[in-house]
């Protein structure tokens, strides 16, 4: 069915509904299996509904389902890919077809980072009226029904929830029951969706007319009152913000204030200046809603993308609250889930462009100081994937290392940790450095390294010991130690801990001569793994009853 598969390759794809028959049809088949996200929603540290100001990135491009409706990927030539995925809370995919379902594709990946994924529901114009007055003023049955339907879709292709967008007039029976849909919907997405959303776009006021507000005021605040959060319009003004945090009070991180990335209207920012809006709305303690941050992608063009993505997130990072991991193991080969060619154990194994963000791994942070450090995708070399981690910095005169930190984490330490880094150092003179990991832990006051002679370090920071070859018990999944093929070295570590916490992993690079000039260096990571020995020792659990279906033979 071509809702399912696309026409010309056959090959699965992602799909909308349009229009209340189809949501109320809906029933899922055995043709739509390949739209249920494999990926489930990694947990995190501080929970998501923390009392701190959130992060929500509204994608809107080009009408949505482009190259990322290929569930298997594609063979697509610099497309756009998201990966600050520490600095955001919340990814809303939108369309302006009635029912949008998150291609699964942005699920797994944002899943698999730690954010949630919403879909879209939205009415608009006259067809718009006319869908609500069937759905809203037909009474209890039918917005239950319509309810049932989003709850079931969210819980069926297993992603975690809906931004509702009503943007044309109401009758007065139809926006009567407008909060009472609300309540309901969002009842119903938090009982069948973990940790399940329902956002409310400024649009519709308590009278039926449709009039943004670009804040929460009496006119709006019922839709607030029954879910989850609002979404406000983007042309606020400071006063805007100084009312609505009154208003919400101690629900004042629930209001995500509108962003307009490409700066329509009468807007505060935009553009590389969208950190002005980002300051006004922190001030204020409200949460914020960054949409259409793929202007860096389309206004300022493919080509120079990813280097101007890490300058527009790059710009925003100061009042973006990062999230840490909370469980191991941790391991990343740092891809996108794009790339020009395929890399495997660091050999090119298949030269040509691909796009496929279900394969996008774990991402760490990218940190950058202004001319000392900058954190950026390598798509010319990689160990594994079709990308690797470039970090380019100095180290000043005087100075020994450098550290550049990666990864936050918050967790109880395992007794014992193994590490392993894959990395190659490139420019004029790469046996001028070395590289290793370094381990920082919570200040507990009773943290120890395990092994008997150390004594405590100061600011608790850990260098784990470097391990010529693998232990015995893990030494088939740890073969990497041996291998440092194509220019890469390989690296095995262990950190034995008592009582402790642990709080980053960073990469340090150092000197091997200490010099009163500044050097430069350029690091590429190819892949890092922190593991808990004792879960990794033991034997994987064996696989049954193995089932394949959809299989198409070329």
């Amino acid at each position: 069915p071509a809702r399912y598969f696309d026409t010309k390759t056959t090959e699965p794809i992602s799909f909308f509904l349009s229009g209340l028959e189809e949501l109320l049809s809906w029933q899922p088949n055995s043709d739509d299996e390949f739209n249920v996200s494999a990926v489930p929603l990694a947990k995190r540290q501080p929970p998501l509904l923390s009392r701190r100001p959130r992060t929500l990135v509204c994608h809107d491009m080009r009408g949505g389902y482009l190259e990322d409706r290929f569930i298997q990927g594609s063979a697509t030539r610099n497309p756009y890919v998201f990966y600050h995925w520490r600095y955001i809370d919340i990814f809303v995919y939108f369309s302006h077809h009635t029912v949008t379902i998150p291609p699964v594709v942005w699920t797994n990946a944002a899943h698999r980072n730690s954010v949630p994924v919403l879909g879209t529901f939205i009415t608009e114009w006259t067809d718009g009226e006319k869908l609500c007055e069937a759905f809203l003023a037909g009474g209890e049955e039918a917005y239950g029904a319509v309810a049932e339907q989003l709850a079931r879709i969210a819980q069926h292709y297993r992603f975690d929830g809906w931004l509702v967008n009503i943007e044309n007039t109401l009758s007065a029976a139809a926006v009567g029951n407008l909060p009472l849909f609300l309540r309901d919907l969002t009842a119903r997405v938090h009982s069948a969706v973990p940790g399940g959303l329902v956002i409310w776009y400024d649009s519709v006021l308590k009278n039926g007319t449709l009039r943004w507000q670009n804040e929460l005021n009496d006119e709006n605040r019922m839709f607030f009152d029954a879910c989850d959060g609002l979404f406000t319009n983007y042309n606020w003004k400071e006063e805007q913000l100084e009312r609505t945090q009154r208003l919400a009070g101690p629900r004042k991180n629930d209001v995500y204030v509108g962003v307009d990335v490409f700066a329509r209207g009468d807007v505060i920012g935009g553009g590389f200046e969208t950190d002005k809006s980002l300051r006004l709305i922190r001030q204020y303690g409200l949460s914020a809603a960054i949409f259409a941050p793929g202007w860096v992608y389309e206004h300022l063009g493919k080509e120079n993308f990813l280097q101007n993505e890490n300058r527009f997130w790059g710009l925003l990072a100061e009042y973006l609250p990062t999230h840490s991991i909370c469980t191991l193991p941790l391991t990343t080969s740092f891809s996108l889930g794009m790339g020009t060619s395929m890399f495997q154990d660091g050999k090119d194994e298949e030269s040509g462009p691909w796009y496929d963000l279900s394969a996008q791994d774990i991402q760490p942070l990218y940190p950058a100081q202004q001319g000392m450090l900058s954190t950026s995708c390598c798509l010319q070399d990689a160990w594994c994937g079709g990308s690797s981690l470039q970090l380019q910095g100095t180290i000043p005169p005087g100075e020994e290392r450098v550290a550049v930190r990666l990864f936050s984490l918050q967790m109880p330490a395992p007794p014992k940790l193994f590490l392993t880094l894959l990395y190659k150092l490139e420019g004029p003179q790469p046996d001028d450095f070395t590289v290793a990991l370094e381990v920082t832990t919570w200040d507990s006051g009773i943290c120890l390294e395990g092994n008997p002679t150390s004594l405590p370090e100061p600011n608790g920071r850990y260098h784990p010991r470097f391990l010529p070859a693998p232990p015995p018990s893990l030494a088939k999944l740890l073969a990497a130690c041996h291998r440092g093929s194509y220019g890469w070295t390989s690296r095995c570590y262990e950190l034995e801990l008592q009582d402790c916490s642990l709080r980053d992993v960073s990469v340090i690079v150092s000197r091997q001569q200490p010099s009163p000039q500044e050097t430069s260096f350029t690091c590429l990571l190819g892949e890092m793994r922190v593991l808990d020995t004792a879960s990794v020792a033991a034997s994987p659990p064996q696989v049954h009853n193995v089932m394949a279906s959809q299989l198409w033979w070329q």
